[in-house]
């Protein structure tokens, strides 16, 4: 029995993978991989390998093609692999996998795939020597010349082709539901930070239609920009994904969704974000652009670079708020801005944290691929509780302003906001230390009663003092 790799065997497709991983580990890497491309496909494999190695201890594998071997090895029939892919990969798999008899795939001089697989399993086993379990067109030939087919189906359209050419063929795995999985690996339930768009009208106590609409058109663009970024993040991040204890279920991660497809994802979404914000103000354009930058930089560089990506990312939270301000034409706040700044700059901390104390709950000393260990958590946490604070002393200030008295009819009652503040943040801090806060802190927020019920009390005190 021969058995195709990627996308039969792998839930994935071990180039691309190494692509986006020698990407990721030096984004200037990426001319040095286009100038490979004119030497042949063997030949760019080749490269490829001698510099980077996809994790394949991690990479998922596709159960009903283990069962398949598993059930011929029983059987006593030997296994082969041949791939497409370089040979040190398909070598390195086939010891994860145990007990197969050998291994057919590319080298420098020959790119083993459609026909040549084929010439090279016929030389191996005869034609007609051998059965073989594929899932794309470029399997036709191999079929044509082996015994029996076996196919990984990924869509109806090609199961119909398969079965008129070859009738006899066994479907051993067929398509399920996907566009949940594509739905999931656009992270929606992240789109609810881009609320912080409608803040500056809601801060401001603006009622106009036409700054409604600006900013409800801004979301959007925000939201198909941060789903942008978060298939991208992804998409470079499968090996630490991969070892993480919940982001291992994320779609590119698990293998519920090609990485090739992701890729074509992330460009369209970005694509309708920056669309759509042709309609809106040329200011909310200049702010979109610098989001759009910023996280591709996080996701590139800045996300492996202690400290920094803690600012990265609560800055990135504050453009939003900056972004709301440009899109609705409402009037710049400094203290809405510093007040954002630091209230997001200490969340971010404190997602950080939660990672650091699940690892230490795991018996692990580091985040992969973060640049952080375990006994920074002595430093980290009182960092984010610094910040967190300080937003409260940026609140406490506010209230002496001329702004308030321009808002609001009776600012002293402002000052209840005080304690309900420093309650949440105290309180996501401790849930934090204690292994109890899995998620996104501004998520969290979202799904958490206690911090709903905090907001109800600070929307009827914002109520009482205008």
């Amino acid at each position: 029995m021969a058995v195709d790799v990627d996308g039969t065997l792998v839930r994935s497709d071990l180039l691309h993978e190494a692509v986006l991983q020698h990407i990721a580990a030096n984004p200037l890497n990426l001319p040095r991989l286009l100038a490979w491309l004119p030497g042949g496909k063997s030949a760019f494999k080749s490269r490829l390998a001698d510099q980077t190695t996809p994790d394949l201890a991690a990479v998922p594998l596709r159960e009903e093609t283990l069962m398949l071997i598993r059930a011929a090895q029983t059987e006593g029939r030997p296994v082969w692999l041949a791939s497409a892919s370089d040979h040190r990969y398909v070598s390195a798999l086939a010891e994860r996998v145990g007990g197969i008899a050998g291994v057919l795939a590319t080298t420098p001089e020959r790119n083993l795939a459609g026909p040549a697989k084929a010439a090279a399993l016929t030389a191996a086993f005869g034609k007609g020597g051998y059965d073989y379990v594929g899932d794309m067109p470029v399997d036709l030939p191999v079929w044509a010349d082996a015994r029996q087919a076996y196919l990984v189906s990924h869509s109806a359209r090609f199961e119909r082709q398969v079965l008129r050419q070859f009738p006899n063929a066994d479907v051993i795995a067929r398509p399920r539901p996907q566009l949940r999985r594509y739905i999931k690996a656009l992270r929606p339930h992240q789109w609810a930070k881009n609320g912080l768009i409608f803040v500056p009208i809601v801060a401001g106590h603006y009622s106009d239609p036409a700054m409604l609409l600006a900013t409800m058109a801004a979301f959007v663009c925000f939201c198909a920009a941060a789903s942008s970024a978060y298939v991208l993040n992804d998409l470079l991040d499968l090996q630490g994904d991969r070892q993480h204890p919940t982001k291992c279920r994320r779609p590119f991660a698990a293998g519920d969704v090609p990485v090739g497809h992701g890729i074509a994802l992330s460009a369209a979404l970005m694509a309708l974000s920056v669309g759509l914000a042709t309609l809106l103000p040329w200011k909310f354009g200049v702010v979109l652009g610098l989001y759009i930058v910023t996280t591709l930089a996080y996701s590139l560089v800045l996300k492996r670079k202690t400290i920094i990506d803690v600012i990265t990312l609560g800055g990135l939270y504050a453009l939003r708020v900056l972004a709301g301000l440009a899109a609705s034409g409402a009037k710049q706040s400094q203290w809405l801005l510093m007040f954002s700044l630091f209230l997001f700059i200490s969340l971010a901390i404190i997602k950080r944290c939660s990672e650091l104390v699940m690892r230490r709950e795991a018996g692990k000393t580091d985040v992969a691929g973060r640049g952080y260990l375990v006994q920074d958590l002595q430093v980290l946490f009182p960092a984010a509780a610094a910040a967190g604070y300080g937003a409260i002393l940026v609140v406490a200030l506010y209230m002496a302003s001329p702004e308030v008295a321009a808002l609001y009819h009776h600012p002293s009652r402002l000052w209840l906001l005080h304690p309900l503040l420093i309650y949440w943040i105290s309180r996501v801090i401790m849930l934090s230390s204690r292994n109890l806060l899995h998620d996104d802190p501004v998520v969290f927020a979202l799904t958490d009663r206690v911090s709903w019920g905090v907001g109800v009390i600070a929307a009827i005190v914002i109520g009482i003092s205008i």
